[in-house]
């Protein structure tokens, strides 16, 4: 047992370098880019761009995973990745280079499919919620150091340092990968009719739909616009840094809370109701603040959406899937909610171009709203029972 600890562990700290690596410079990436003269329809095509990759290699990753039951290849060649992907923002800090670096980035995060199925593999079923939430507390914790680290040096040193971080920690956790052991070989026992019934999984399937208006509104607004509300209402860049460091923190210290016994104070289906609804009151009020600490205040319901919901999803999502098949199941869930990720920004962009952030941010609650409608009208079909 305290060897599967420490291979655990491992792991985490793997996770933690690996978004590190990938988010080191997000907070400042929307206001730099519109600071070098990058149109508002263009970033949300850049930022959507980190979706699009994911979009198609997702679920063929997850069947190769399958397949070849190689995930500590995936997890080395996703931590180069990272670090490879800001490469190209050093070397070419305009609009092309971002868009490079963040579909390269796309490519990386296509490969948590493996970061989560091998941490989950170390945890029996009846702990699969638990898991969950522990994993991705380490994951939201990698991103709050990199927002931390990015609100302290942005101001000073710019985007140059912010990227070389990136690729010093993607090559860390690269090294640290390769001393990862498995808890157990899982004996692949994968075919085409399998991956057929992964697609007839309709739990699976209305999870990810789910899971993809939540990723889609987080990455459209806390991972983006929202920082472009702030700059516009006269914040300076630690301010900025800031939000995202409040954002992430909640985020941590949520889905440390769904982690621990503190969830079974209400069902998960009462947590995930909860959470749809202060995702429709944030996407409502952002733009109507005139207070950059009302917006501060405001950026721990995306924090709660990301460690209490998106948590919560994944494992019910997965909770029905055999083992043999759990990399194809991942790899088919994160690949809709990568479609969230990849059309929201985009059209929230296109949206605010048009018209204004305010009715694109008004656009996103009516989405979030049809979402938890979806909910209520699945727990009163299926009376579903949550664990």
């Amino acid at each position: 047992m305290k060897k599967t600890t420490k291979k655990s562990h491992l792991l985490l700290i793997i996770v933690i370098l690996f978004w590190y690596a990938q988010y080191v410079y997000v907070p400042y990436q929307n206001p730099y880019l519109i600071s070098i003269h990058v149109s508002v329809h263009v970033v949300g095509v850049i930022i959507g761009a980190y979706g699009i990759s994911q979009l198609l290699l997702r679920l063929p990753m997850g069947i190769l995973a399958d397949l070849k039951n190689q995930h500590k290849f995936f997890i080395l060649l996703g931590s180069a990745l990272a670090g490879f992907a800001s490469v190209f923002r050093v070397i070419s800090p305009n609009g092309l280079g971002f868009l490079v670096g963040n579909i390269i980035s796309g490519f990386a995060s296509a490969t948590w499919i493996s970061f989560m199925v091998l941490f989950l593999s170390f945890y029996p079923k009846s702990r699969n919620a638990a898991a969950t939430c522990k994993i991705i507390m380490a994951d939201n914790l990698g991103m709050f150091l990199a927002f931390l680290t990015s609100t302290l040096l942005f101001e000073r040193y710019g985007m140059l340092l912010l990227c070389i971080l990136s690729i010093i920690s993607g090559f860390i956790a690269f090294l640290l990968a390769t001393q990862l052991k498995y808890p157990h070989r899982v004996v692949a026992n994968f075919s085409p009719h399998l991956l057929l019934r992964v697609f007839k999984n309709h739990k699976l399937i209305f999870f990810a739909f789910l899971a993809l208006i939540q990723q889609g509104i987080q990455m459209a607004t806390t991972m983006s616009f929202t920082n472009q509300i702030i700059k516009q209402l006269g914040a300076s860049s630690f301010s900025i840094g800031l939000s995202s460091i409040i954002y992430m923190l909640s985020s941590v210290l949520f889905a440390q809370l769904g982690a621990s016994r503190w969830r079974e104070k209400l069902s998960i289906a009462t947590w995930i109701i909860i959470s749809f609804l202060l995702l429709i009151l944030y996407c409502l009020m952002v733009p109507l603040m005139q207070s950059i600490t009302a917006i501060f205040v405001l950026q721990i319901i995306p924090g709660i959406a990301t460690g209490i919901l998106f948590s919560f999803l994944t494992s019910q999502a997965m909770c029905d899937v055999p083992h043999y098949m759990n990399s194809t199941a991942m790899g088919l869930f994160q690949a809709i909610y990568a479609i969230g990720m990849t059309l929201f920004p985009i059209m929230v962009g296109y949206l605010s171009h048009l018209y204004s952030l305010q009715f694109a941010y008004a656009i996103l609650a009516a989405t979030a709203l049809i979402g938890l409608g979806l909910f209520l009208f699945y727990l009163k079909k299926h009376h579903t029972k949550f664990y």
